[in-house]
């Protein structure tokens, strides 16, 4: 790709959709890679954090035309959205889509933090990654109890099925929940876009384990729904405070252009699905004509060059493939790390607000200690098992 604004894309205008064309044929849970799913999972909370920071932006602005500017781009990025988080079909359950959910958290965030030029930020990724990891040992027990499935069907044995920081142990005060932010005068523009990936992956998580956790009727299911969509807000968190609040609107604005671009291009440089790909090409190209519209905004606004925020080129794209050697080494190094203030530190010099704040919350009990007592993933499911 050439200079990052010199490939202007499509123009807003010329970016159509109908509603047949934007529920299209959604992608097979077992004859698709399961790396097509986790693009599929990623580029929806993209678009869900495109929207969802446009809107915020909105309420904020006094300015009538610079509203109607957002709201222009929004709408395109709505139809996008619906177009690119409708290709997961309804052969799904909840729990598999879930599943699916957790790879993007361990293999995406795994990618992100071999790539990360920053130390620091580099160990908050790992520390969240290990506590996903745990996420998807609970909810695959949860899948063999409920609906004597093998997780490992969705995830065609590229991610393991193992404990990690267990999820019991990851409520934490949220004086323990705040990392330090990059400073946007020096950090790289890798860090900001990476930063702004895992925050809108965590977020879209959080928000799916909240809508869709009550519609369980089995109690534990519906413990353990909640329990883990409260550790993906204390992860929203961890990942929104290390993004420096001294950027301007305008700045995240272009900002949240530049990450969809380049999110984007990672899915065309990887996807197997010729029909898939062809869908990350065109928004790909419509990416990049919002990022042409929003960097001459940003000229007529801010007066300032729009190239001081962006990298002349976009970096290369975040690997979508297996993380488990990487996984299993950051698993065994820092699975007793803990966070106090904005630091990581041994287990045994944890906040006492944590140790108190963990021990109230579950002092009736765990569903994530429930939902994987006695269990140990083995090929094959529980049904099987019980048949032979």
């Amino acid at each position: 790709m050439a200079s990052l604004l010199e490939t202007k894309g499509v123009p807003l205008e010329r970016q159509k959709f109908t509603w047949r064309d934007m529920v299209q044929q959604p992608i097979s849970k077992l004859d698709d890679d399961a790396y097509t799913r986790v693009m599929v999972i990623l580029m929806n909370g993209i678009e869900m954090e495109a929207m969802r920071f446009s809107h915020s932006f909105a309420r904020m602005c006094p300015d009538r035309e610079l509203q109607l500017h957002l709201a222009k781009v929004r709408r395109l990025e709505a139809h996008q959205q619906a177009m690119v988080n409708w290709l997961l079909g309804a052969d799904h359950s909840t729990l598999e889509t879930t599943i699916g959910y957790e790879q993007v958290a361990i293999d995406i965030t795994a990618a992100v933090a071999q790539k990360e030029p920053d130390p620091y930020l580099a160990q908050v990724y790992r520390y969240g990654l290990l506590e996903d990891f745990d996420h998807m040992y609970r909810y695959s027990a949860l899948m063999d109890r409920l609906e004597g499935k093998d997780a490992n069907n969705i995830l065609q044995s590229y991610t393991d099925i193992l404990p990690g920081r267990p999820t019991v142990d990851e409520h934490r005060d949220p004086a323990d929940e705040l990392r330090r932010h990059y400073d946007r005068t020096q950090a790289q523009p890798l860090s900001k876009l990476h930063a702004l990936t895992i925050m809108s992956a965590e977020q879209q998580t959080q928000n799916f384990y909240q809508n869709v956790g009550p519609t369980y009727a089995d109690p534990v299911a519906r413990q353990l729904y909640a329990e883990i969509a409260h550790i993906e807000e204390q992860h929203v968190t961890q990942y929104e405070s290390i993004i420096d609040p001294n950027e301007t609107w305008m700045e995240k604005w272009l900002l949240h252009e530049a990450n969809e671009v380049y999110t984007y291009q990672s899915c065309v440089a990887q996807e197997p699905n010729a029909r898939i790909k062809a869908i990350w090409e065109r928004f790909l190209e419509y990416e990049l004509g919002h990022l042409s519209y929003v960097a001459e905004l940003f000229k007529q606004r801010e007066k300032r060059d729009p190239m001081e925020i962006l990298p002349q080129k976009l970096p290369e794209p975040i690997t979508v493939a297996s993380q488990r050697d990487f996984v299993r080494k950051v698993l065994a190094e820092e699975v007793d790390l803990r966070a106090k203030g904005a630091d990581f530190v041994p287990k045994a010099q944890e906040s006492q607000a944590s140790r108190e704040y963990r021990e109230q919350l579950n002092s009736e009990g765990s569903p994530s200690e429930t939902v994987a007592a006695g269990y140990k993933w083995t090929p094959g499911t529980e049904l099987q098992r019980k048949a032979a």
